[in-house]
């Protein structure tokens, strides 16, 4: 573990941005920055609009460590460059903002009033990777919709279960159990 950054997280202001749209919501992200799904023409070009669009954002002036303390990244993001650098290490030394990357390979089918992680059976394998290109932390995101007692239960122990291991890759995990702001149940679920 970077222990600069270790203590930046600690110690830092600012937030962390999420960069980190995958395939599912990349055609979203790029119409609301104005590029229309009748402007490029499948995944390879999609990703290509979305990285640029990625990189112009961090490549601002405003988008810098002391406003930003760190950016979720996406997998085909982390393995893309910034200039000829890599972005993980492009965020960390050029901008001074600790990279993260989401690590979830989206929600399973709702039950029990919430949707925890699909499984992720090529973890171990993208947590080296990971390491390998500098990335300090990482992002898996579940879904309560209900205050159901055993969904909550699924979602909280799959998420420590994963950050077990994150956490022995050398990698910081963020637990993201996220309550559905929607949820006719929210406060019940929070508590």
């Amino acid at each position: 573990m970077n222990t600069e950054q270790a203590n930046k997280m600690r110690t830092g202001k600012g937030f962390i941005a999420a960069l980190d749209q995958s395939g599912g919501s990349t055609p979203k992200a790029l119409r609301l920055y104005g590029i229309e799904e009748s402007e490029y023409s499948g995944d390879a070009q999609m990703f290509d609009l979305i990285h640029g669009m990625r990189t112009r954002m961090i490549k601002s002036p405003a988008f810098n460590g002391d406003r930003v303390l760190g950016a979720i990244l996406f997998e085909g993001t982390m393995d893309r460059d910034i200039d000829g650098i890599g972005s993980a290490e492009y965020l960390w030394t050029k901008k001074g903002v600790i990279p993260f990357l989401k690590v979830d390979k989206g929600l399973a089918d709702e039950a029990n009033g919430v949707q925890v992680m699909k499984p992720m059976p090529e973890l171990d394998a993208l947590l080296k990777r990971a390491v390998a290109k500098g990335i300090f932390g990482t992002k898996m995101r579940s879904v309560i919709k209900l205050a159901n007692k055993a969904g909550i239960d699924a979602v909280v122990k799959q998420q420590f279960e994963v950050g077990r291991q994150i956490l022995a890759a050398g990698l910081v995990p963020i637990i993201e159990p996220e309550v559905d702001i929607n949820s006719p149940e929210k406060a019940a679920a929070e508590d």
